[in-house]
């Protein structure tokens, strides 16, 4: 009995806490200080101290949870010409030279600003572009 309660707390955390965390990430990841990522692995810690979230190791730390939702919200708006983020990824203009291929086919859009590197669309971009 004592472990179904156990298994039920760890359910109810990850479908209302980490789920929530994973599903706003995208929109102010790029916004969070390094004091505030201290501060939400220090809270996830806590959540694993007192039972709440799975001590395997395999639990996630924010950085992997940001980047994960990230990469996945990207996918997401690279695979569907439809998704109402797509107006503001241009494509990549057709090129007749053979060149290292990218994880995507949009253009690089050009950083003016530290604001740039913190909205969701150009850290995408961006990422793996080496």
């Amino acid at each position: 009995m004592h472990q179904a309660i156990i298994r039920s707390d760890l359910t109810d955390f990850r479908a209302t806490v980490e789920f929530k965390i994973q599903y706003a990430a995208p929109a102010w990841s790029g916004l969070c200080t390094a004091g505030d990522i201290v501060r939400l692995n220090a809270f996830l810690r806590r959540c694993m101290k007192l039972g709440y979230r799975e001590c395997d190791g395999d639990a996630p730390s924010i950085e992997e949870i940001f980047a994960m939702s990230d990469d996945q919200l990207f996918s997401k708006i690279n695979s569907n010409s439809l998704h109402i983020l797509q107006q503001f990824m241009p494509d990549r203009p057709s090129l007749n030279y053979s060149i290292r291929a990218r994880p995507h086919n949009k253009a690089l859009i050009a950083k003016t600003t530290q604001l740039n590197d913190q909205d969701f669309i150009i850290r995408s971009i961006y990422k793996n572009a080496y």
